[in-house]
């Protein structure tokens, strides 16, 4: 019988060391000396969708030779009666080899801030003599204050001098596992697909495992990158989905700005009822792109500000 382990690439090719994941030097050290201390203390792990924050989680009690499980907090981790049945089962019971206890709490900004996150600062108190936490998430403003008080918070987020030297290890890893795989590919293509979902690792194995099905990457699937991502953002505003065109910004945002707003001019244009209140729109939060000191912010700001003006054919 396959596994997820054997099948899924993203599981297959999971760094199950420090050394081995892509982050910035900064965030590893962090690690390494934890590794040198020989304690895992609670942690929250704060950064965008498939940075490797589980990762790094996993590769930290694997080295500490620590007994540990995961709780996914969008799925089991949203009810609390689920959530504080298998915690307890696993923290209160003793390792007979004397190992140290972790849970890890994947998408913890997911559960609920009003009856599970409260519960689990009491677990952190109550399993305090043999057990640790470690939190991930993409928004750490979604934690109450009484976990982050409690644990030692590291933020994933990447400084722009980071960006190009984290791509450049990535894109070996992406040649990597498909040389290994046996499967051919066009370099130009990986870094398109890299850039187009770069800093989510999970996202772009998952996706190099997709386009991979025929034996060979090459660049016919360049023109369907293009179609989906259309697809997508249309779908989104035509829908008034706030979710789908948030997500379409979370996949787009590391664009140049100037060449996003091109792109999203050139899919909405034949879609619209009225070009011009179109233009007026995108050429508004263009100009503002090039003094606004969050751009997923204005990027949303603009597409919402579409969404309520334009109507869809």
């Amino acid at each position: 019988m396959t596994t997820p382990q054997q099948f899924l690439w993203v599981e297959k090719y999971r760094p199950m060391h420090i050394q081995d994941c892509i982050l910035p030097e900064s965030v590893k050290k962090q690690f390494q000396q934890f590794i040198a201390k020989g304690e895992v203390p609670n942690l929250l792990l704060s950064g965008t969708a498939g940075t490797g924050k589980t990762t790094i989680a996993r590769a930290l009690c694997t080295e500490l030779n620590c007994d540990y499980i995961v709780i996914n907090g969008s799925d089991e981790g949203r009810q609390i009666d689920t959530l504080r049945t298998k915690i307890k089962q696993f923290a209160s019971a003793v390792s007979f080899e004397g190992k140290t206890k972790v849970v890890i709490l994947d998408e913890a900004d997911y559960m609920n801030r009003d009856s599970v996150q409260p519960a689990l600062r009491g677990f952190i108190e109550q399993f305090a003599e043999n057990c640790r936490f470690i939190f991930t998430c993409n928004y750490s403003n979604r934690l109450i204050d009484p976990l982050h008080s409690r644990t030692t918070v590291i933020d994933f987020k990447l400084a722009p001098s980071d960006r190009p030297v984290l791509a450049s290890k990535f894109l070996k890893r992406m040649e990597f596992i498909l040389t290994n795989e046996g499967v051919e590919y066009n370099q130009r293509v990986l870094a398109e697909l890299l850039n187009k979902h770069f800093p989510d690792y999970r996202r772009v194995i998952n996706e190099l495992q997709r386009y991979s099905v025929g034996g060979n990457i090459d660049e016919g699937i360049l023109s369907n990158f293009q179609e989906v991502n259309a697809k997508a953002l249309i779908e989104g505003l035509r829908e008034k989905d706030w979710r789908k065109m948030r997500q379409w910004v979370a996949n787009n945002v590391d664009t140049d700005p100037q060449a996003i707003f091109r792109q999203i001019y050139d899919i909405l244009l034949p879609e619209v009822k009225s070009p011009a209140r179109l233009v007026l729109d995108i050429a508004d939060y263009q100009y503002k792109a090039a003094f606004v000191a969050d751009q997923e912010i204005n990027l949303t700001a603009c597409l919402t500000q579409i969404m309520v003006d334009s109507e869809f054919k």
